[in-house]
């Protein structure tokens, strides 16, 4: 009988031995993030949907909001290690010591943040409530609230371990496993106790999702030296903050440009403007969100470990770039012929008049999809300062700016507008960053599919705003199938390579 600590290393053995970098490997691991991020909507969907039969609209209300302060919580209290941990995991995989190291230092920092969470959650209770929901009687679930936000903080922790270490598997399923878990304890605990249930129905998910990422993690890394004391972990814990920091930093930013963007739109328009351009915004995102969710999952950690050889770096970051055209393409294609469709299904038909607006945020996507592989850089490089100051100050400055100046004059639709020059300026600028620190160059096929990608949602874009319907959604139509089948092929022709 084997035993455990051979199994592993033959296993970590193996994974050094496959080419992550392979077509193959990528396309499988995106399209297996892909299901998950498909599957945690399909969930996310069935539970509101429960909740709206169960509790209704006071209890869909109540249940976004306990929803919106938590994760706030979580965002805060984790002080921006998740991608942090990634990074340094992946960067010392290499290096059996050091990657213990990592390992310990990161498990011993989630165990700090998620009872910084729970603190937060417990010692703000009566506030919390107060403005949350302008009266203080739910103190007390803000306090059980602090558990699950706990849970969720620690769990989200071992996850970056196994992205950092490329489980693809193992994460995918333990993801699957806790959201179906969570979905089939909340449900009863909505029907039993009513809206006294959802912050017990939330932390069982993040309970759920911890239990399962912890057998992972046990199942996938087993420590073979001993523990190290904390002054010798403490120069890696200055690396987790360090980066941690500045990610959270960054955020922070983040959330107040959209805060203030939202504030000029009703200031300057009205507020029934501020629900449109959300409305829009909510939809597309999410449209394209699950994409960069699945392929930054892989991507991130795959960049990290090659960022100490710009060689190897140029050819992770161009066949990424390959693919994100491949999948983004036809997947804007479609959000922009689709986009009536999709605001009957999502909203309702009083948001009918933000169609353009939301074709214009598609073409946007694509555009930031292009530059999206070259943004990580910086971080995976090490380079805080740069990283902060590109991601931080100038894309949100950038933003900011756009936004409020495009309002200003064009009205909604300029929001539309401000997203695809906004895009392309930040397409151009890390571009020139990345290039002159790093020697980045794209290949030549990279700037080929960049350019397929551009000519195909570009046309589908302009043909949507034709006068005539019919020709308009007949040209749509070849052009989104044209991107669709040309997405397919590149993607299937290169799964052996």
């Amino acid at each position: 009988m084997s035993h455990p600590v051979e199994i592993e290393t033959e296993q970590i053995g193996n994974r050094e031995k496959k080419d992550l970098n392979s077509y193959r490997n990528i396309i499988k691991s995106s399209s297996f993030f892909g299901g998950v991020q498909i599957f945690n909507i399909i969930i996310t969907l069935i539970r509101g949907k429960f909740v709206a039969i169960i509790l209704g609209p006071d209890g869909m209300g109540i249940s976004a909001l306990f929803n919106s302060a938590s994760n706030t919580i979580q965002r805060f209290s984790s002080l921006g290690l998740n991608q942090s941990i990634i990074r340094q995991v992946a960067e010392e995989s290499a290096d059996r010591s050091k990657l213990e190291r990592t390992v310990r230092t990161s498990l011993g920092f989630s165990n700090l943040t998620a009872l910084l969470g729970f603190i937060i959650c417990a010692a703000l209770c009566i506030p919390l409530s107060r403005i949350t929901f302008g009266v203080t009687d739910y103190w007390w679930q803000f306090i059980i609230l602090g558990v699950g936000v706990a849970f969720a903080i620690a769990g989200t922790s071992k996850l970056s371990i196994l992205q950092g270490l490329h489980e693809v598997k193992r994460i995918s399923r333990s993801s699957i496993v806790g959201g179906l878990t969570g979905l089939c304890v909340g449900i009863p605990l909505y029907y039993l106790f009513g809206t006294k249930g959802i912050v017990p129905a939330i932390v069982a998910v993040f309970l759920a999702l911890y239990i399962f990422y912890s057998i992972s993690l046990k199942r996938s890394f087993s420590f073979q030296n001993p523990p190290e004391s904390w002054k010798e972990q403490w120069p890696v814990a200055k690396i987790l903050l360090g980066f941690g920091i500045v990610l959270m930093a960054g955020d922070l930013i983040t959330t107040l440009v959209t805060y203030l963007i939202n504030l000029f739109v009703r200031n300057f328009g009205d507020v029934d403007e501020v629900g449109l351009y959300q409305a829009a915004h909510s939809v597309t995102y999410q449209f394209s969100g699950m994409i960069f969710a699945a392929l930054s999952m892989e991507y991130f950690p795959r960049l990290s470990e090659a960022a100490t050889d710009n060689a190897k770096m140029n050819k992770v970051v161009n066949r990424q770039s390959e693919i994100v055209a491949w999948l983004m393409t036809p997947a804007m294609s479609l959000l922009i012929i689709s986009t009536p469709i999709l605001i009957r299904i999502l909203l309702s038909q009083e948001f009918h008049s933000i169609i353009p607006l939301m074709r214009w945020m598609g073409l946007g996507m694509l555009l930031r999809a292009f530059s999206f592989p070259m943004a990580y850089i910086t971080f995976a490089k090490g380079n805080k300062r740069v990283f902060f100051l590109l991601e931080g100050i100038f894309a949100n400055l950038l933003t900011l700016i756009l936004s409020c100046g495009f309002f200003h004059w064009y009205g909604l639709i300029g929001l539309g507008y401000a997203i695809v020059v906004d895009n392309a300026l930040c397409f151009l600028l890390y571009y020139l960053v990345n290039n002159r620190l790093y020697g980045y160059k794209f290949s030549g096929r990279a700037y080929l599919n960049f350019a397929v990608g551009a000519i195909l949602t570009g046309g589908c874009f302009i043909f949507s705003i034709l006068e005539s319907p019919a020709l308009a959604y007949s040209l749509m139509g070849v052009a989104t199938a044209i991107a669709l089948i040309w997405g397919f092929f590149s993607i299937k022709n290169h799964l052996n390579q």
